[in-house]
């Protein structure tokens, strides 16, 4: 991020260099991005499991329908062709075996093996699901090229009698689809999911095992299941592959993933040569049947297709894996942020009591000076002027009018308000004009505040109590929403309570406050100027402030009891406009200040503690919130719904926690609380694509401009002050 030259608060001069907005870069790239993840997610849900309706129809309607297992299919061999009527079915003939593998291919197990089958010469057939040949479409042109058979194991691996008639046939269209990309075969044989042997079968499973014979596919059931998946020993495996009556032929069961095979593979370096001393042979299920082969080619465009769909698989199959990895991240940092940030609230208001019981704090000497910069503030510089005047600590009141062309520095001289001086200057920005501000100052503790922003008595004097200490260099104040009537503003609301003071409290403890709002907040003039003043290299001049006054050794302090109430955004475009001035501007800041993280002393804390903390929970993790909303949305179109909904819920509830404390803490009503759920559906969105608009801006090498809000003046101070922290 390279630093730009001032910003201009009001309109551009008539000299002012325009700057190419490249606004295509910012709007574009989300809607890809955004495209990219709706696509990928829908892929892979849609592939691996289907809609989450369908999960129910095809065993509700085949428990009605379904027909009994005929009896030569019950007494019969394990290889059955149901599209005939009556079944017919085969067994493999005497003194041979045939060895069939589910569930691959496995990159780890499956190579090894194909290497005992190839060492010993012996074909085997591995029912492969359509994700793993998607994923490993290496695996399967190799098991193809040495001779062995290849048949169906569906897409997934679902329990095909619990599927609708369509979820059937998309689990073999998509892993013919995955066969002919990755190999350009087709196989006609199959075998359902937990359906091992025919006597397993049932009127469910029966009914689809014949709709798949009427498909023209032939059914693979096995004689022996050796178990091996529940890992019982090596010697176990094998002799459970033995036939149980001598020279009698067999299908058996093994598998080549799932888990650890490595006991299968020793299994069949023992099976393979004691079956060939006792005179047995190694077939194929085709062989069985008496088919030359049940595998063949595809067409070229059936392989094209297959190809696409492979790439397509495999590129959603990495890409959800990545999306959880990062959804696992992300909720360890928020589930972390919710536990420290309420330990050290709750510790910060221990001590905060403490000091209350120990009895007023040591005054600061003599009045104070108050800035307040503004830039076309008629309609509420009167409000915030009275407040001034009001305070119970004596103040010295300049304004500093930055250019206004509505009259603003005429109305505040109307005023005729004891101890308020207004001085006009050319509209130069905001950091100009509280430079002028402090200038002109005639003490040593300023204080600072937007002008539309509205004190209450004791604000002053609650703020420039830390002063006291002399390590202090600037404060803090708590900033409330002064016009929470409508659901924007309640949703503001929650958020500045819950997010910007709660999380001050914890950078108060943890010594590394990262901004000083410029709605409420106070400076020593010598931390001031050791700092450099105010700079107009960032749009967010109180970080960027914040972070100097740090790395010049001063100590930053919240002030939880100096209340000030400010006037947000009324739509939500004025708040997309102060939101994405704020995030660029912390951007900016932080990178301005990269340096602090290799300082010593109190810089270097902040640099070690405060920067990471800032870029993890206000930049990081923002970033990848939206994972949370998309999974959810993804759990509930392809997964389980309820425990979607119920993970979803969980989070909220810890949203909601930390809200109730927060609002308790600030000596909130809690009604405003029943908005939190819509918030994170409505507003949140809003702040992601904010940050992720900012992010690209910052990437693209575009300065941003000043983006002035409309201001209306309804500030409400609540009677008696209400909604003051606990203890005032």
């Amino acid at each position: 991020m390279r630093r730009r030259p001032h910003r201009q608060v009001g309109p551009p001069s008539a000299t002012a260099t325009p700057v190419p907005r490249r606004r295509w870069f910012r709007v574009v790239v989300p809607l890809v991005l955004l495209a990219f993840v709706v696509s990928v997610l829908a892929v892979e849900g849609y592939t691996s499991r289907g809609f989450a309706g369908d999960q129910e129809g095809r065993g509700e309607r085949a428990g009605r329908s379904g027909v009994g297992v005929p009896r030569e299919v019950a007494e019969g061999g394990p290889v059955v062709d149901a599209g005939h009527d009556p079944p017919r079915t085969y067994r493999a003939p005497a003194r041979t075996v045939v060895l069939t593998f589910d569930d691959g291919p496995d990159p780890t197990w499956t190579p090894r093996i194909q290497e005992v089958l190839d060492r010993y010469d012996v074909p085997g057939t591995f029912f492969v699901t359509g994700r793993q040949t998607a994923r490993h479409p290496d695996l399967v042109r190799d098991l193809i090229r040495s001779g062995h058979e290849i048949g169906v194991h569906t897409f997934s691996h679902p329990d095909l009698a619990a599927q609708s008639e369509d979820a059937v046939d998309r689990e073999l269209a998509f892993t013919q689809l995955a066969l002919a990309g990755a190999a350009g075969v087709h196989s006609s044989l199959v075998r359902m999911p937990y359906s091992s042997t025919t006597g397993a079968l049932d009127g469910p499973s029966w009914s689809v095992a014949r709709y798949l014979g009427e498909k023209g596919y032939v059914l693979a059931f096995v004689d022996q299941d050796t178990r091996d998946w529940s890992r019982p020993g090596a010697r176990a495996i094998a002799d459970a592959a033995v036939p149980e009556a001598p020279g009698r032929g067999t299908v058996v069961l093994l598998h080549d993933s799932g888990g650890d095979r490595s006991q299968t593979v020793r299994a069949l370096e023992t099976l393979v040569p004691r079956l060939k001393a006792d005179g047995y042979r190694f077939s194929t299920v085709a062989e069985v049947v008496g088919a030359e082969r049940l595998t063949g080619g595809v067409d070229t465009p059936e392989q094209v297709r297959g190809w696409v769909f492979v790439t397509a698989v495999t590129v959603s199959g990495t890409t959800v894996s990545v999306l959880g990895a990062l959804l696992l991240v992300v909720g360890s940092l928020v589930l972390a942020r919710c536990v420290v940030m309420l330990g050290l609230a709750h510790r910060h208001a221990r001590l905060a009591r403490r000091r209350d019981r120990a009895g007023p704090r040591p005054a600061v000497v003599g009045p104070v000076s108050v800035v307040v910069p503004a830039y076309n503030e008629v309609v509420c510089i009167g409000k915030t002027l009275r407040s001034l005047v009001a305070s119970d600590h004596p103040v010295e009141i300049v304004v500093v009018d930055d250019g206004s062309d509505d009259g603003t520095a005429d109305a505040a001289e109307a005023l005729g308000l004891p101890g308020v001086t207004v001085v006009r200057t050319p509209n130069r920005g905001k950091a100009a004009a509280l430079n002028t501000g402090v200038l002109r100052a005639s003490h040593e503790i300023v204080v600072m505040l937007d002008a539309d922003t509205v004190f209450e008595p004791s604000t002053v004097r609650r703020l420039v109590e830390p002063f006291a200490d002399p390590s202090v260099g600037a404060t803090a104040g708590n900033a409330k929403v002064g016009n929470r009537h409508g659901v924007l503003g309640r949703w503001q609301h929650i958020e500045y309570v819950m997010g910007f003071n709660l999380d001050r409290r914890m950078y108060d403890l943890l010594r590394c406050m990262p901004t000083v709002p410029g709605a409420v907040g106070a400076f020593r003039v010598t931390a001031l100027r050791q700092a450099g003043m105010l700079s107009g290299d960032t749009l967010a001049e109180d970080t960027d402030l914040t972070m100097a006054l740090h790395r010049a050794g001063w100590e930053v302090r919240y002030a939880e009891h100096a209340v000030a109430w400010t006037e947000a955004p009324g739509s939500l475009r004025q708040l997309w406009r102060q939101r994405y001035r704020w995030s660029y501007g912390t951007m900016q800041a932080a990178w301005k200040h990269r340096h602090a993280l290799v300082e010593r002393g109190h810089a270097g804390r902040f640099g070690r503690v405060g920067l990471p903390l800032l870029a993890v929970f206000q930049i990081l993790t923002p970033l990848l919130a939206p994972l949370i909303d998309l999974l959810t949305v993804y759990g509930l179109v392809f997964g389980n719904a309820a425990l979607t909904l119920l993970a979803w819920c969980g989070v909220l509830a810890v949203q909601g926690v930390c809200a109730a404390y927060a609002f308790r803490l600030d000596g909130e009503s809690l009604r405003p609380l029943w908005a939190l759920p819509v918030q994170q559906v409505v507003y949140r969105q809003v702040m992601y694509l904010v940050l992720v608009q900012a992010c690209l801006t910052a990437l693209s090498g575009y300065r941003l401009p000043w983006q002035r809000l409309k201001r209306k003046g309804n500030v409400v101070v609540p009677p008696r002050g209400g909604g003051l922290p606990s203890g005032v």
